[in-house]
């Protein structure tokens, strides 16, 4: 079974593969890539069996390359701050906070929303609310990927680092938490059958496992709120 993903929920997908393939027998292929570029793939007609993208997706849904009625949500995460290990943990408990802790950071690292970054495009639309884009640029350093963005912070390139709570595995930086809702939307992942599923049956059986109680425990513990 063949199955495409962005980047935020991989950990957790790397994670509950083994079971899946353990309880039925079938072999999972995972591909990882960046929000947009996933959609994109999808609306080409790339061949998977299960596809994972991250609303809005009208053009996965007008290119007729997924079962419309197989959308099954899985979980949704949000955009955190994190700094090196052992470093002061800044205040972003509120919208005010979250703006004075930016102004004041010495330099930032998210990844780079050109590229497709789910967590870099929602991070510029964070820095457009607060008014600050501009004030912010000299300091930005866009990372390509959360992980690369992470390793910025635990190496000191970075004060703060900024992507999905669900990428923070770095042991070199400690999670100082999520943005309020109020600066940052959290972003939703989204299961589909794919109409070009060689099992259409076995595409369905890796969804429904990707959705049970026994993944929404696997989503929390990566800092992601389950769909069910």
């Amino acid at each position: 079974i063949t199955l495409i993903a962005p980047g935020g929920i991989r950990d957790a997908v790397e994670q509950l593969i083994p079971g899946f393939e353990a309880r039925t027998g079938h072999k999972v292929k995972a591909t990882f890539g960046s929000g947009l570029g996933t959609k994109q793939q999808v609306a080409k007609g790339e061949a998977f069996d299960v596809p994972i993208v991250q609303p809005p997706y009208p053009e996965v849904l007008s290119s007729g390359n997924v079962v419309t009625g197989s959308a099954t949500t899985l979980a949704s995460v949000s955009v955190g701050i994190a700094v090196r290990k052992g470093a002061p943990k800044p205040d972003i408990s509120t919208t005010a906070a979250v703006k004075k802790t930016l102004l004041e950071a010495k330099s930032i690292a998210y990844p780079n929303p050109a590229g497709g970054a789910a967590a870099g495009v929602s991070f510029d639309e964070t820095l457009k609310k607060l008014g600050i884009a501009a004030q912010v640029e000299s300091k930005l350093k866009r990372a390509q990927g959360g992980a690369a963005a992470m390793a910025m912070a635990a190496n000191g390139e970075a004060e703060i680092g900024v992507t999905f709570l669900s990428e923070m595995g770095d042991p070199g930086v400690d999670i100082v938490g999520p943005l309020p809702s109020s600066v940052s939307t959290p972003t939703t992942l989204v299961g589909f059958v794919s109409a070009h599923a060689k099992d259409p049956a076995a595409a369905k059986s890796l969804l429904d496992y990707l959705s049970s109680p026994g993944a929404a425990a696997v989503y929390k513990a990566h800092g992601m709120q389950p769909g069910r």
